[in-house]
């Protein structure tokens, strides 16, 4: 007889106008790893917050090896053997790597004071088994977004954990970073760990998973064996409907070239950074972490310093010094991480939106509140946006409506030119096609649209055209006609030039 380690009975939430979760009826088996599918704003995150302690329960019950549970908190969680890797990486930038790792569980000697010798010593074990070649005392600002990623990883599963919770743990980090987490957890399964995996990357979900379960407003579709379902099954019961198209791209008739960049240069990061994208296309930067596309595109906009380059726009040169600058040009950047260049967490989703417009807003001294309200909503209306009003702060909105959020504050600005930095990173299949559709909207506006992502089949299914970044330089651009997988990963990976 299999063995659970962990089942949740009947567990409701509900939050100010929204059931969150509804009989909510879930089972972890031993030594397995069990993913958790559906569309942002099905309830996953709000159903593993309850399992950490975080939020309470409206009703139901938690049981750990089938005797009940109360988790009030975090730390409680940890000592039922729970752990749990968010997808916004929780950790202290300032504080060094052995501090972060051992945040919150800090050995102490017989005396009461902290062992920093046995805090070096496991943190040193932990760099080394991981082939991190980092020392423990450096930064964790330091350090890449994938390896801070990796450290989150080992942080958990050093903690003892019985039941390791990843939500999108392969969100920033490169393939061969990928293989090594899916060995760990293979690793933590051998050992008799029970992993909930949270992913929208589906041929991950198939490839690790040995049990699948769907969540869809709030309620439990279905929970099957993955060996007894299909992608597209699981996809459906996600979503609703079936998706026919998932990259809804449009023949768009292009126009004159309208954004240039020239001999764009800046020391260790990128050199001789040359393109161009014409009014109504889709360009797309491909390359593998830490290729330095990223870097290229927050120095065009203005938020990063460079070293030598021009930006033509509409033929003419712009001095850009600053991101007010390209705004005032026409040109907006919607950056790769929604938590820390993007969102204000505890303003509402108005406030949020109209934050780079206020200068529409408010006019010596005076706020049209009126005026921002009226153009707010009919922009998430045509963005459909999810929220329960204007008023709610957007922390409380789930990923996919946050980036909707934010692509509706640039879109209030009117852009001539977006970048666009994974613009669907960390959120559903459902939510991703309703962006591949603004995008094509977008274009069809005649705007023009560069797309950095991590996913080849999304610049694949959506770009006009691709540029191939290599350790700093445009290693290649590619046409629609001759796109393929393989000659992307050429480029990227430096076999061809």
């Amino acid at each position: 007889m299999e063995e659970i380690k962990m089942r949740l009975s009947g567990i409701e939430k509900s939050f100010p106008g929204v059931k969150a979760l509804s009989n909510i009826e879930f089972s972890v088996r031993k030594g397995t790893v069990h993913a958790l599918c559906g569309e942002n704003g099905a309830g996953k995150s709000t159903l593993m917050k309850i399992i950490m302690g975080l939020y309470k329960a409206d009703r139901g019950q938690i049981y750990i090896d089938e005797k009940p549970v109360e988790i009030r908190n975090p730390i409680q969680a940890r000592e039922y053997g729970i752990s749990m890797i968010a997808q916004e990486l929780n950790y202290v930038p300032e504080l060094s790597i052995e501090e972060n790792l051992f945040l919150g569980r800090l050995p102490v000697t017989r005396f009461g004071k902290v062992d920093w010798k046995k805090v070096r010593s496991e943190s040193l074990r932990f760099l080394e088994e991981q082939k991190l070649p980092y020392s423990p005392s450096q930064k964790l600002k330091t350090l890449t977004v994938s390896d801070i990623q990796m450290l989150e990883i080992i942080k958990a599963v050093t903690n003892n954990a019985q039941v390791v919770i990843m939500d999108e743990p392969t969100s920033s980090i490169s393939e061969k970073e990928v293989e090594k987490l899916f060995e760990k957890i293979a690793e933590l399964k051998a050992s008799g760990v029970s992993i909930i995996y949270i992913s929208h990357k589906m041929d991950e979900v198939f490839r690790i998973a040995d049990d699948i379960t769907v969540l869809r407003d709030g309620e439990v579709v279905s929970s099957d064996r993955a060996a007894d379902i299909d992608l597209d099954t699981v996809i459906a019961r996600m979503v609703g409907r079936k998706l026919t198209n998932v990259y809804p791209k449009e023949e768009v008739p292009l126009g004159d070239t309208i954004f240039e960049v020239r001999d764009f240069a800046q020391d260790d990061m990128f050199e001789d950074i040359n393109f161009h994208a014409k009014r109504g296309e889709i360009v797309g930067f491909a390359g593998l972490v830490g290729a330095g596309r990223t870097e290229t595109m927050r120095a065009v906009f203005g938020l990063d310093p460079h070293r030598s380059g021009k930006v033509l726009i509409d033929g003419e040169e712009v001095t850009i010094k600053g991101p007010e600058d390209s705004i005032n040009h026409g040109l907006i950047m919607l950056s790769e991480s929604r938590r820390e260049d993007g969102i204000v967490p505890v303003r509402s989703v108005q406030e949020n939106a109209s934050l780079a417009n206020l200068r529409r807003y408010i006019n010596r001294g005076i706020a049209h509140g009126k005026l921002e309200h009226d153009e707010v909503a009919d922009m998430f209306k045509k963005m459909n946006v999810k929220t329960p009003s204007l008023d709610t702060e957007i922390q409380k909105l789930s990923g996919g409506n946050q980036q909707k959020v934010l692509l509706a504050r640039w879109m209030l600005c009117d852009p001539k030119i977006m970048i666009l930095d994974e613009p669907t990173r960390g959120i559903d299949v459902g939510a991703k096609f309703e962006i591949y559709k603004l995008i094509s909207e977008i274009v069809k506006e005649g705007k023009t649209v560069i797309m950095i992502s991590s996913e080849l089949p999304e610049l694949l299914g959506m770009c006009d055209k691709i540029y191939v970044m290599n350790q700093g330089r445009i290693a290649g651009e590619i046409g629609r006609a001759e796109f393929s997988q393989e000659l992307v990963m050429k480029y990227a990976t430096g076999l061809m030039s």
